[in-house]
């Protein structure tokens, strides 16, 4: 099996570093945070995980026990202002303003439109899009303060390009993102801080497994080109190469990773 199929490929002697970083990530308890910890971590970063669920957290670094002094854990909601600069408080005092940061933190329900409630949309956007505005704004004012340069990495989807049945505060939040993306590029480049998002197609993880073993799910893996499923770890090098120096003339891109789905029917 090639790293592309692999759950966790082998990051410790990639060619893109990011040594001497400090990496945020939030919602790094759930979803694609592991992978995105590990891949941060295995390139020299020090990584400040986050998320509102503390003792998810405390799981999660002790994953990595020869990097513990390298992980740092600081609790935050990204969807309430208050505890985003809280958070950034903490941060700044124990270990430094990030200048990776990875907006990470996301939900979703599945519904008809038709079935969902204001409540239903309110805990989608204002985690999936309003999260990411108020992490990234936060991060660009202090790095910007200190005349720092840094690159903030928006975690997009392919459902922010494309329209698919019972997810519609999720697409609607993601097509902000990427537009949110574009937005503060502009705004922030002159100050040396880039905005990137990273849109994965339809990757395995614990919570999505199940499903993609079922007959439904078959049929969904079949409508991608490459015939598979995405694992955390390809989204590694295009993590790394929006993270590090390597792609410092890149602002306001999107780099879709999806085994060719957007070329096909969602």
């Amino acid at each position: 099996m090639n790293n592309s199929n692999k759950k966790h490929p082998d990051n410790t002697h990639w060619p893109l570093r990011t040594d001497g970083k400090i990496a945020l990530i939030t919602g790094a308890a759930g979803g694609l945070g592991q992978s995105f910890t590990r891949c941060l971590l295995d390139t020299g970063a020090t990584v400040i995980v986050s998320g509102r669920r503390c003792e998810a957290l405390k799981r999660l670094k002790s994953e990595f026990p020869d990097h513990s002094d390298r992980i740092h854990i600081v609790p935050m909601d990204v969807s309430d202002e208050l505890s985003v600069t809280q958070a950034f408080d903490v941060m700044a005092a124990r270990v430094g303003i990030p200048d990776v940061v990875v907006a990470n933190a996301g939900v979703a329900i599945s519904k008809k439109a038709l079935n969902c409630t204001g409540d239903d949309w309110d805990s989608v956007v204002d985690t999936n899009l309003k999260g990411c505005w108020l992490v990234a704004t936060e991060a660009a004012r202090r790095l910007s303060g200190e005349g720092r340069r840094g690159s903030i990495i928006m975690i997009s989807s392919i459902l922010g390009h494309r329209a698919a049945g019972n997810v519609a505060p999720y697409a609607v939040a993601k097509a902000g993102v990427e537009q949110l993306t574009r937005v503060l590029a502009l705004e922030w480049a002159r100050y040396g801080i880039r905005v990137n998002a990273l849109a994965p197609g339809y990757i395995e993880t614990d919570l999505n497994r199940d499903f993609f073993a079922t007959e439904p799910g078959q049929k969904m893996i079949h409508r991608i080109p490459q015939r598979r499923l995405g694992q955390p770890g390809d989204l590694c090098g295009p993590l790394l190469l929006l993270a590090s120096e390597l792609s410092n003339y890149m602002t306001g891109s999107t780099l879709v990773v999806d085994g060719g789905h957007l070329q096909s029917s969602l």
